[in-house]
């Protein structure tokens, strides 16, 4: 039996690993960075529920959504299989955070502006838009369901008063408008005030429409619809620095797109072979560089990376540069390609620098060093021991995402248990922290967690065996400017910030 890629990646997935970095007493370590994170206290800034009620709401109406936020928190049986959060995106001012969820929604959170006699609630993020992104649907040639779920969202910089963002599922991308209006137009010639059509013999008169103050409403819309240019799933977009194109990745081809034509698309990267049973490896992830239009990059289930120029070739089947680490043969074991491939890739804002994730630890590269990684953090290795139960319960093809703080000097990702974790790459210290329910008062401190391999365990640790992996921090997002941070743990949307700001 053949295959299918997503079915393949399933199976393959894999991750590699290096030695630890850790602080030197092997406990979490404050941490501290260029953009000021102080000593490590980060404080809840607010907790929201991203439900399908909230999307029934219409931003005409005058509703407290603070109020209905806190009110869902109470009550967590709403929540479904659909409302689990499975992306989470700051746009580049960080006034907006959208997220998407299994469901189709995507919901926009606006950040509080600040108030003379409120300035610790500048951080709070409130419900700004809702809509539906988008649908279930059925290839009937295939006889295959499409999910609605929203695998990515990316922002388009802001050039007028209205917003752009793509969002996209495993088939079709969209380019969606998201705009204020608070006037409307009175004073029509051929239509009265209820919209309907005047009769033209009664018309006596030219008026001239005005403009009259309204309620204000958030309208999305969709601008465009990219469609029929993926025959898998699609797992990776980016904008490109152009701001003219963008690309689409599924688990074989990359696809460049002009955001004005959506009938067609340029196949840039296709490594799918001639026989599907010579199928070795799947694209996992894709970006492209933040400064040259020209360059990208593409991950593999193999654990390797590609550095393509679009220069070089109209098809980048030969990259410019090729990252992999060689494996340590004494480390070899039955899930050493499950664990090595690569979920997520990102370029470092300086765009020197990546940074990869994949199941036990993130690595950052130089662009100019191929053969290893400059730096190798270990996210959860106390969890080499579990890899076999890991793989029964399916945990072990679980795809964590990674993000750099506006610096580049700190990194985060997520892990099991509502953890995450952060790493200094200047101190080389590292932190565990929780988003927990238990945890959710605002402006609460978190405080480090620790977890216990095995002998006699602290008050204030937990045990490895303790773990609850059915809760786990996939999606998380940084502030591009400040210190603010975004995790979703599973219909939840937390938002911290560093106790300086």
């Amino acid at each position: 039996m053949v295959l299918q890629p997503s079915e393949r990646h399933h199976r393959d997935r894999s991750h590699r690993r290096l030695g630890p970095w850790c602080s030197p007493s092997g406990s979490p370590a404050p941490l501290s960075c260029e953009t000021g994170c102080g000593e490590g206290s980060w404080i809840l800034v607010c907790r929201l529920l991203v439900p399908t009620q909230v999307s029934l709401l219409s931003m005409e109406e005058d509703i407290d959504t603070r109020k209905i936020n806190n009110s869902f928190l109470r009550d967590h049986s709403y929540a479904t299989e659909a409302d689990i959060i499975s992306t989470v995106e700051f746009n580049h001012t960080g006034e907006l955070l959208a997220t998407g969820d299994k469901g189709g929604r995507v919901v926009i959170f606006q950040r509080e502006q600040e108030s003379k006699n409120q300035v610790h609630r500048r951080g709070e993020y409130n419900v700004y838009s809702t809509f539906q992104s988008h649908e279930p649907e059925f290839d009937y040639l295939k006889s295959l369901e499409i999910e609605e779920k929203i695998n990515k969202i990316r922002w388009l910089p802001q050039q007028n008063a209205a917003y752009f963002l793509l969002s996209t599922n495993d088939k079709t991308v969209k380019l969606w408008k998201v705009s204020e209006r608070d006037k409307r137009p009175e004073g029509y010639n051929l239509k009265d005030e209820e919209g309907r059509l005047r009769d033209p013999a009664t018309i006596t008169t030219l008026r001239v429409p005005v403009l009259r103050p309204m309620d204000l409403m958030v309208e999305a819309t969709p601008r465009r619809v990219f469609a029929n240019a993926h025959t898998y799933h699609i797992n990776s977009i980016s904008v490109n620095s152009d701001y003219e194109t963008y690309m689409s990745a599924d688990d074989l081809r990359i696809n460049l797109w002009n955001f004005e034509i959506t009938n067609q698309s340029f196949n840039i990267v296709d490594i799918k072979p001639a026989n599907m049973e010579e199928l070795t490896e799947v694209i996992t992830a894709a970006e492209f560089h933040p400064h040259h239009c020209n360059s990208f990059v593409y991950s593999s289930s193999k654990g390797t990376i590609r550095l393509c120029d679009m220069r070089a070739s109209a098809l980048c089947d030969r990259h410019s540069k090729f990252f992999e680490e060689p494996e340590d043969p004494s480390n070899r074991s039955f899930f050493s390609e499950i664990i090595s491939s690569i979920s997520d890739v990102k370029f470092s804002h300086s765009g020197r620098y990546i940074m990869t994730r994949d199941y036990l630890t993130v690595k950052v590269w130089d662009l100019n060093m191929e053969n290893r990684p400059i730096e190798t953090y270990q996210v959860h290795d106390y969890l080499r021991s579990k890899l076999c139960s890991l793989y029964e319960n399916d945990c072990i093809f679980d795809k964590f995402e990674c993000v750099w703080n506006g610096s580049d000097s700190v990194i985060m990702t997520g892990s099991y248990n509502n953890f995450f974790r952060m790493f200094d790459r200047n101190t080389k210290r590292d932190v565990t922290l929780e988003a927990s329910r238990e945890n959710s008062k605002p402006r609460a401190i978190l405080k480090p967690r620790k977890v216990c391999v095995g002998g006699k365990r602290r008050k204030d640790e937990i045990s490895v065996d303790s773990l609850d992996f059915s809760k786990k921090i996939l999606h998380t997002a940084w502030h591009p400017s400040e210190n603010i941070i975004a995790v979703a743990a599973t219909n939840n949307l937390y938002i911290f910030q560093d106790k300086v700001n």
